[in-house]
């Protein structure tokens, strides 16, 4: 897909998405992922935190930080 297309084919669809060590592959084709904790829309240009074992997306560190059972405060 060019950068430059005004209407990518899959814009508004969920992605399945294959999480590996530093990396992932779309499985899929979409425009986001949801976080396994809060739920939220993850758009895959913004996808940084995942684990590769629970083939979890998560949309912040502290989304990780809770789904671990670790209580943070900031």
């Amino acid at each position: 897909m060019n950068l430059m297309d005004r209407n990518p084919p899959h814009t508004g669809t969920e992605a399945q998405v294959r999480y590996l060590d530093g990396d992932f592959r779309v499985v899929r084709p979409g425009s986001y992922v949801r976080c396994a904790v809060t739920g939220v829309a993850i758009p895959l240009e913004e996808l940084r935190y995942w684990d590769v074992d629970l083939q979890e997306a998560y949309s912040t560190p502290q989304a990780k930080l809770e789904r671990l059972g670790v209580n943070v405060r900031l």
